[in-house]
């Protein structure tokens, strides 16, 4: 296991429900690896996307993020079917976000309603300029640029069933895991392992 860079195999790391971790608990390992490893360099900050919605999704996942929701971009629920956010609350809420840069990439979705099935708020994040009377009244609106991003409608709530939500947590919770894997380890996809 890793902690900050430093191997933590062979050591004890135990996790208090509920609490955060206290120094005790961090393995001598660590302590030992940090005083021994070099400072980690300073990166450059990433450039911003591209891409207009990737803008969006950037701000709007930060938004997410400080509503203490876990977020996963470009998930898909279903064949077919690939939303730009999907977002996990702590108490198991899922909320879908597509994000609009244009009328024209609002008017070329026809997939959009299949989204409300695998979640329990459905979301559009849009910039200033976008032309919000073309959204429906029934979903939620997020204010979005590259840098954060702000709820301006609550989206109604339709709670998902039991087993629908129980697939779309344990996809969201694989997905996140593969992904993770790739950051830890990009050799792994050629090898086949993901």
């Amino acid at each position: 296991m890793l902690l900050m860079g430093v191997d933590l195999r062979g050591g004890r790391y135990s996790r208090r429900a509920g609490a955060a971790r206290r120094l005790a608990d961090v393995p001598l390992a660590f302590y030992q690896g940090a005083m021994t490893s070099a400072p980690r360099p300073v990166t450059a900050t990433p450039a911003l996307p591209a891409m207009p919605g990737q803008r969006l999704a950037r701000g709007t996942g930060r938004l997410l993020r400080s509503l203490d929701h876990a977020v996963l971009t470009e998930f898909v629920p279903a064949r077919g079917l690939r939303v730009d956010l999907i977002s996990l609350g702590p108490k198991g809420e899922l909320w879908v976000v597509e994000c609009k840069s244009s009328r024209a990439d609002f008017t070329s979705d026809r997939k959009w309603q299949g989204y409300l099935d695998w979640c329990d708020r459905y979301f559009w994040a849009v910039d200033g300029a976008f032309p919000v009377e073309l959204l429906p009244e029934d979903t939620g609106l997020i204010h979005a640029d590259a840098f954060g991003a702000e709820i301006a409608r609550m989206a109604p709530e339709h709670r998902l069933s039991g087993p629908r939500r129980t697939k779309v947590q344990r996809d969201f919770a694989r997905a996140a895991a593969l992904r993770l894997q790739v950051l830890a380890d990009p050799e792994s996809v050629i090898a086949g392992a993901i």
